[in-house]
């Protein structure tokens, strides 16, 4: 298994009521991609906002992520909304 750190921002942060935590991920989650769909997998406000539908932006250890990137024991992965500036 693996230990995570999960951090959410901006509205999902206000959807999931969480800003935090820490989760063993199975060892069949490998991909950030996997670790969305098994957020998603939790239900109600989670499958909402976690949906594939919806644009949600990851990093993992402060550095953008695309969806296939590997999960490592340690990692801080971090969900946001697209956000633009001007």
């Amino acid at each position: 298994m693996k230990k995570i750190t999960i951090l959410y921002f901006a509205k999902l942060r206000e959807a999931v009521e969480l800003d935090t935590e820490k989760l063993e991920l199975p060892d069949i989650i490998t991909h950030t991609q996997e670790l969305q769909q098994f957020l998603c997998g939790r239900g109600g406000v989670w499958a909402n906002e976690f949906s594939d539908k919806k644009a949600v932006r990851i990093a993992v250890n402060q550095n953008i992520a695309h969806k296939e990137m590997v999960l490592k024991d340690g990692d801080e992965v971090a969900f946001f909304p697209p956000v633009t500036g001007g």
